[in-house]
């Protein structure tokens, strides 16, 4: 079977199911495996998909991700290819794991899908702060200008409260959404972790936002807790989001020592 990765979340899932071998293109942001990557023709990225170099690579099936903004214009274009394909939209850690099966489904794996996917899960489980002494207030930054943050319908809201914290906005019925400098005051968080999707991690900046005016009053800054975590960690819906709750895990226990 010949695949196309719209999002490097489901690249990865691809290659943690044992099919790297199916891919024939991936979006412009998928990096990880990198001796898989590396030799694979670029699409695009995930909101500029280019459908010709789609249609040059005649693949079978197209794994789309509809996470973000702008996702659903991109898989509209891919429709019109008429190339089968497959959408997911995790928006909770369930999701994810269920994507991983439906994914191995579709590429007649099933069982495969099930495995990675109660891995996962046992995994999760397993690296869950039962009981915390306190719940540091833990602010994750998608974007710094304007400043984004998950909401409740995030997997990294789930990650938080499993590491031990608690997402400020874990009450917002939504994915992720924009804060001002006064609500960011308002919040007060002791943990500001910046995950900027898209951005390199030689790139993340901490004092963007300890050197913000309005954020001088917030505790996170007071005290030197904004700390960068590569977004492949915390932003993409797959297995590594289990690296990823192993970093906020240790970033909260520093405060209860």
């Amino acid at each position: 079977m010949r695949i196309i990765s719209h999002s490097c979340s489901n690249t990865e899932i691809l290659c943690a199911l044992g099919c790297a071998d199916y891919l024939v293109g991936v979006d412009d942001h998928s990096d990880f495996p990198e001796k898989v990557i590396q030799q694979l023709p670029k699409v695009g990225p995930d909101l500029g998909v280019d459908p010709d170099k789609v249609n040059s690579l005649k693949p079978d099936l197209i794994i789309a991700s509809d996470t973000v903004p702008g996702h659903d214009r991109v898989i509209a274009k891919l429709k019109k290819t008429g190339i089968p394909m497959l959408v997911t939209a995790p928006r909770s850690l369930e999701d994810i794991a269920s994507d991983m099966i439906k994914i191995a489904s579709a590429l007649g794996i099933p069982k495969r899908g099930e495995r990675l996917a109660a891995e996962f899960l046992e995994q999760l489980a397993l690296n869950t702060v039962s009981h915390p002494i306190t719940r540091p207030k833990v602010l994750i930054e998608w974007w710094p200008k304007p400043v984004i943050v998950p909401g409740r319908q995030s997997w990294a809201s789930q990650l938080i409260h499993l590491a031990g914290g608690t997402n400020p906005l874990a009450d917002d019925n939504c994915q992720s959404r924009e804060v001002s400098s006064e609500e960011a005051c308002s919040i007060n968080p002791d943990i500001i972790v910046i995950s900027w999707c898209g951005v390199p991690t030689k790139n993340y900046r901490p004092q963007i936002v300890t050197r913000r005016p309005d954020w001088q009053s917030i505790n996170a800054v007071k005290h030197n807790r904004v700390i960068p975590v590569s977004e492949a960690f915390l932003g993409r819906p797959g297995p590594r989001l289990i690296d990823g709750l192993r970093i906020l895990k240790r970033i909260c226990q520093t405060m209860a020592e």
